[in-house]
């Protein structure tokens, strides 16, 4: 019972940083153009790469092809915003 208790407030404790949003001193470095292969399906989105902070290192996330998840979709691409804190990450998403 006792480490069953230290386990639900380990999960309690975590979810308290799930909505953080991390902002980043240095700017992220010019993006990068990806080689755009043919699409592997009839109707392919492509999303364009962009660079990741890990550990303090700007990873590139290479572009890649996507299904639209209903008629119509369009994607909205994801993008760094310069914020007076530092650089925030604003998620692509897809949108009606």
């Amino acid at each position: 019972m006792k480490i069953f208790m230290i386990v639900i407030l380990f999960i309690m404790a975590l979810s308290l940083f799930a909505g953080c949003v991390a902002e980043i001193r240095t700017p992220p470095p010019p993006a990068r153009v990806d080689v755009r292969p043919a699409p592997p399906f009839p109707g392919g989105v492509w999303i364009d790469g962009y660079w990741e902070s890990r550990y303090g290192d700007w990873v590139w996330s290479p572009g890649y092809w996507d299904k639209r998840p209903w008629p119509g979709a369009h994607w909205v691409p994801g993008h760094w915003d310069e914020t007076p804190g530092g650089w925030r990450w604003i998620p692509g998403h897809w949108r009606r």
